[in-house]
């Protein structure tokens, strides 16, 4: 995946994290029951889901794999599972000898970890977008951020074909709209808060490579 930036799918995938982390600071046991931007799902369940993606990126960079099968265990305080997730992640690619370069298998696809990084990135800065609204505290993904993850969205979804079931029709938007708004437009989600996007719907215990759901 070449979406024509020299910033490498770690640096993304770092980025990503530090404005997810922040989106999940204000996060508290009261608040988990509030919903979301994806339709049908409370900040919880959100939070296990986008926190089982970083399980997964940190299973296939320090496995070579990523297994099929989420994991099944639902934690008590989702936020703090997502916070030390992070953490497990970002370690273990500061730990990898050129994680860049490594492959990485799903179902028996080989990918690059750099293809996988920007997808997780790109998975992770939008969830983030969504646990900020559903927190009440708003926080646009950063622009520089959300431009380059744009161009990796395009990519990953070139038409209508690629969208099902995981992703809404793109939300239009005026020519006006900054970055953040543009991309969760791109991914379903209306900026303005009008209505809520389509709840993923990948068959139950499957995971879809490069971390599913956004």
């Amino acid at each position: 995946m070449d979406d024509g930036t020299t910033e490498s799918g770690t640096e993304l995938l770092e980025r990503a994290l530090g404005y997810a982390l922040c989106a999940v600071r204000p996060v508290t046991p009261e608040s988990l029951h509030r919903p979301t931007p994806c339709r049908g799902w409370d900040l919880r369940a959100l939070l296990l889901h986008t926190g089982d993606s970083l399980a997964a990126l940190h299973e296939g960079i320090e496995e070579g794999r990523i297994g099929l099968l989420p994991a099944q265990d639902a934690a008590a305080d989702p936020a703090e599972a997502f916070r030390s997730g992070a953490a497990r992640l970002l370690g273990a690619w500061a730990a990898a000898d050129s994680p860049a370069d490594r492959l990485v298998a799903i179902a028996g696809l080989p990918l690059t970890a750099a293809a996988i990084a920007r997808t997780g990135a790109l998975e992770i800065a939008v969830h983030g977008w969504d646990i900020a609204r559903a927190t009440g505290l708003p926080r646009p993904v950063p622009a520089g951020l959300a431009t380059v993850l744009l161009r990796t969205a395009r990519q990953l979804l070139p038409g209508p074909e690629a969208r099902h079931p995981l992703f809404g029709p793109p939300v239009t938007v005026s020519a006006e709209a900054d970055p953040s708004d543009r991309l969760v437009a791109f991914l379903g989600r209306d900026p303005y808060g009008h209505e809520p996007c389509p709840r993923p719907e990948a068959d139950a215990g499957e995971r879809a490579p490069g971390r599913p759901g956004a």
